[in-house]
């Protein structure tokens, strides 16, 4: 067998690609099965990217779009606004640092909103005061025009994402068992 001009054969780059193929998958489970959650959980006492402040206004945001209920646990329970510091802190590429900027400038509006409406900051402002910001923010939320109705769109995607990928999300909130073998398809009739 023949090796390359660092001393690699093809039956060893074939082994390392084997071995990468196996372990990938392992590297992803890991995070699939735990959610975004459990990968989010020491951002949630320490923000990496966002100030305290600015992660407090997120948390509570995240937690008003979906909020815990009878059937499970809301956003702050998913730790959605960890989730989402984090992919914050990940942006490295010059056009995702136009993403960061647009994040920080969003939740400064959202309390500079807050302020418009109650002179109160948003965290500070009681609770229907802060959801009269979120629905001025939301107004226009299928054609956004201003730059607080561009960011709730994209403060809701963000927190939908981060939820329904987090456990609570797919196991609590939609109820999913994994794969498993169904006798029958509901709706189904029954074979005579």
């Amino acid at each position: 067998m023949k090796a390359d001009a660092d001393g690699l054969t093809r039956r060893d780059a074939l082994r390392i690609a084997a071995g990468a193929a196996l372990a990938l998958p392992a590297l992803f489970t890991r995070e699939a099965v735990a959610g975004p959650a459990a990968s989010a959980a020491p951002i949630a006492s320490a923000p990496r990217f966002l100030t305290k402040e600015e992660f407090a206004v997120l948390d509570e945001l995240t937690e008003m779009i979906i909020p815990a209920d009878g059937h499970s646990p809301g956003a702050r329970a998913a730790k959605v606004a960890g989730y989402i510091d984090g992919r914050l802190a990940e942006a490295f590429l010059p056009v995702e640092q136009d993403v960061v900027q647009r994040w920080r400038d969003g939740l400064r509006r959202g309390d500079a909103l807050s302020k418009g409406v109650d002179g109160a900051a948003f965290l500070a402002a009681d609770p229907e005061k802060r959801l009269a910001v979120l629905t001025r923010m939301a107004a226009n939320e299928k054609d956004p025009q201003t730059d607080d109705e561009k960011f709730f769109r994209e403060l809701k995607g963000a927190t939908v994402r981060g939820y329904y990928t987090s456990e609570i999300g797919i196991h609590q909130e939609m109820e999913y068992k994994g794969n498993t073998l169904l006798q029958e398809f509901a709706g189904e009739e029954p074979a005579d």
